[in-house]
């Protein structure tokens, strides 16, 4: 088995395993067990092969091609932080109907791929990249249907450190993917410089 992209400690200390108390069979194959209390597990080793894979497909496109978006709360910093250090472009907040498909819009905006943090809260994103034949790549927790995702990350979606760690390892990732950073010890950010305030 390859060695993991951190300590399988730390995905387990930030939560990223935790599911949902709801699965959805689209995510059945990221699944490791499901707990006494009904949560679903998700399995660490398939989220870290799976931001291997997505920091190799991102790191194609040139930065500014890239668009993330992320509606909810907890999302909103880490996706701030990560498409500051990658040179994306970001929606954190609402996602206007049109940002993608209607260029009379002052917010329009094009991109080559788009990176979402819940399927679920960032819908209309993710609709408006079907329709303009964008991939998608995106976090998915054990709930959420993955039809129109090209890439899937599977991962809790919802938890603060979850996605602070998630972020702060995907940035590190397509840095070093891209060239931008020879080695780890040039990345200087924290997965604190990407949780977001309680």
């Amino acid at each position: 088995m390859p060695e993991l992209l951190i300590d399988e400690d730390v995905y387990l200390t930030a939560g990223v395993h935790i599911g949902t108390q709801v699965k959805n069979k689209d995510m059945m194959k990221f699944i490791y067990k499901v707990r006494s209390d009904g949560l679903y597990i998700l399995d660490v080793r398939k989220t870290d092969e799976r931001i291997r894979l997505a920091a190799k497909f991102l790191a194609r496109f040139k930065p500014e091609e890239v668009l993330v978006v992320a509606q909810r709360q907890y999302a909103q910093k880490p996706a701030m932080k990560f498409a500051e250090i990658t040179g994306s472009k970001i929606v954190a907040g609402r996602f206007i109907p049109g940002v993608l498909t209607n260029p009379q819009l002052p917010n329009y905006m094009e991109a080559s791929v788009i990176f979402i943090n819940d399927p679920a809260a960032d819908s209309q994103a993710l609709k408006e990249s079907v329709k303009s034949h964008i991939p998608v790549v995106a976090l998915c927790d054990a709930n959420n249907r993955t039809s129109y995702v090209d890439l899937v990350i599977p991962t809790n979606n919802k938890g603060r450190r979850s996605l602070a760690l998630i972020y702060w390892l995907l940035a590190r990732e397509v840095l070093k993917e891209r060239g931008d950073i020879k080695s780890y010890e040039e990345y200087k950010y924290t997965i604190d410089d990407f949780e977001a305030p309680l």
